[in-house]
């Protein structure tokens, strides 16, 4: 007889329990070693990232049954909103999507429709040869998968910014996500996501999402801009990625044990 499996808890399910902001971190590298490094941490939760990093479906795999065995969530950013990436990353097992560049509510409604099954969606039905379901050992999985499924869409532009109180509406939309450098780009303030303006525009998708009822997360690097956006009302947040991690502390090491011929220190940021 085949061992029946119940779906881990949501990223969802975490925010709402949560009686503190939750942190955590990029993971970035692509090795499952070092997403399980990171998923031993201590984080709240991970960000596995494939829109700026070197993940495919083989890595987002790895890296999902490493992260799986330590006390940690692990959040999946696809590339692109698009309704196959979706379903198959959903297949793999992802549970807790953030959906990047929702610009819009069509947008928004179009990422939630991608992680249902008809009639409310639009997801393509392979439960029978997926991980999702345990291969069908998840029972009545195709009835309960929009329940074990969490929807995160990033709010990074300023036209997502003018229409957050009616993106935060739509169903099925369970957090927001900021992000200040694209948002900073297209204010017209590339690379200055500590300017002002851009802080502003966080704070108002921050307060936006408290009346919502919904919760809402940035990413600072800046601890101290962490600790003002927390302030602001943040209830989640990523401060740090591997790889800027394993980036720093090796130019650290440099600058400590090698003197530049030229005598200045090595260039770093």
């Amino acid at each position: 007889m085949p061992l029946r499996i119940e779906p881990d808890n949501t990223f969802r399910d975490a925010l709402a329990a949560a009686n503190r902001p939750l942190a955590g971190m990029w993971v970035c590298s692509g090795s499952p070693l070092v997403a399980e490094v990171c998923a031993g941490s201590g984080l709240d939760w991970l960000l596995v990232d494939a829109e700026h990093s070197p993940n495919g479906l083989e890595s987002i795999l790895a890296q999902l049954q490493a992260i799986h065995g330590y006390p940690v969530h692990a959040v999946v950013r696809p590339p692109v909103n698009d309704t196959v990436v979706i379903k198959q990353y959903l297949d793999l097992g992802v549970q807790n999507l953030l959906i990047p560049m929702v610009h819009s509510v069509a947008e928004a409604e179009a990422a939630v429709a991608a992680t249902r099954y008809p009639p409310q969606g639009v997801r393509g039905v392979g439960s029978a040869l997926a991980r999702a379901a345990r291969w069908n050992r998840i029972p009545d999985y195709l009835a309960r998968a929009g329940d074990t499924i969490s929807v995160t869409v990033q709010i990074e532009s300023t036209t997502a910014v003018e229409a957050v109180e009616d993106i935060l509406k739509v169903d099925g939309v369970d957090a927001i996500f900021l992000g200040p450098s694209d948002l900073a780009a297209s204010m017209g303030l590339l690379g200055q996501q500590e300017h002002p303006e851009v802080g502003a525009a966080v704070v108002h998708c921050l307060t936006a999402a408290t009346a919502a009822g919904k919760p809402a997360g940035v990413n600072a690097f800046n601890s101290d801009t962490a600790r003002h956006y927390l302030d602001s009302g943040a209830d989640f947040i990523l401060v740090g990625a591997d790889v800027a991690l394993l980036a720093r502390g090796s130019e650290a090491l440099a600058a400590r044990y090698i003197q530049p011929s030229d005598g200045d220190a090595p260039a770093s940021y």
